[in-house]
């Protein structure tokens, strides 16, 4: 019994460590990208810092960095953290444009395509579908750095540590709650200045939840950080860079499209649930 509380005791105080790391090196990045320019490369740096801080708690715990779950057993939970987020958003986006809450297709921004691409602006369908081919591969893998900054930090160490003191409904809250905080900074930075801001921080709060539910199901269940970095990959270009650009936004367009929006917050909970279920189920 000593033992047990023993473990569950170090185990918690190598999670305060790794989140008091991130903290730090989150802050330092911070206060580069609100203090003098929010450059990518602040925000690589940004998104780096998860990883960091799990390689430098690993190296105080005297644990090997290879103990992460870098191996990747089954190409299955791969192909469904590709398929998946494309699945979700899409639904968003399509009852978006059914409801009225922006429209498609955003003229501009396909003119701006065939510009980049040097394909006739005429020819728009071609325009479009080269160019999401284009993101959905070239641009994830190049994406992926980024995504797997943070993935190693959220899903390669903190829910495995979390597992240890807490069920998977439990932790799955938890590490999206404490993910999504850690995004606080940069909403303020981007909405802080409008009247909506108190929305676009809860709209995103749900949203990162439900995703964190998925994520951790596909980790586990693969024993891999992989499908959480390519998930993330893939949820970022589909919804930045492809569909919102993509969406002719109106007066209610705020309240519903993009991460800060609620559409795609309300189907990431239902895929949550089901995912919640399927974990239950399982016995994860």
């Amino acid at each position: 019994m000593a033992t047990v509380i023993e473990e569950r005791k170090d185990t918690w105080n190598t999670i305060a460590l790794f989140l008091s790391i991130t903290t730090a090196l989150s802050a330092i990045a911070y206060f580069a990208i609100l203090k003098l320019k929010p450059t990518s490369i602040y925000v690589g740096a940004l998104m780096l810092s998860p990883a960091l801080a799990s390689f430098i708690t690993l190296k105080i715990r005297k644990r090997t960095i290879l103990s992460l779950p870098w191996r990747v057993k089954e190409l299955k939970y791969i192909k469904l953290a590709y398929f998946t987020p494309i699945l979700y958003v899409s639904i968003a986006y399509v009852l978006i444009w059914l409801f009225g809450f922006g429209d498609v297709i955003n003229i501009n921004k396909v003119t701006s395509w065939s510009n980049e691409l040097g394909i006739d602006s005429s020819n728009q369908i071609l325009v479009i579908i080269v160019m999401v081919i284009l993101l959905l591969t070239v641009g994830v893998v190049k994406n992926l750095g980024s995504t797997l900054g943070e993935e190693i930090g959220w899903r390669g160490f903190l829910i495995f540590e979390l597992r240890k003191v807490m069920s998977f409904k439990a932790l799955s809250i938890v590490s999206g709650l404490i993910w999504a905080v850690w995004h606080y900074p940069i909403i303020n930075l981007m909405y802080g200045r409008g009247d909506h801001l108190l929305l676009h921080i809860s709209a995103f709060t749900i949203m990162i939840v439900g995703v964190s539910v998925i994520l951790a199901y596909y980790t586990f269940k693969s024993n891999s950080l992989w499908p959480a970095a390519i998930f993330h990959s893939i949820h970022n270009i589909y919804i930045q860079k492809i569909c919102s650009p993509l969406t002719v936004t109106n007066d209610n367009s705020t309240f519903w499209i993009d991460e800060y929006g609620f559409m795609i917050p309300i189907v990431t909970t239902l895929f949550a649930i089901y995912f919640w279920k399927k974990a239950e189920k399982e016995g994860l």
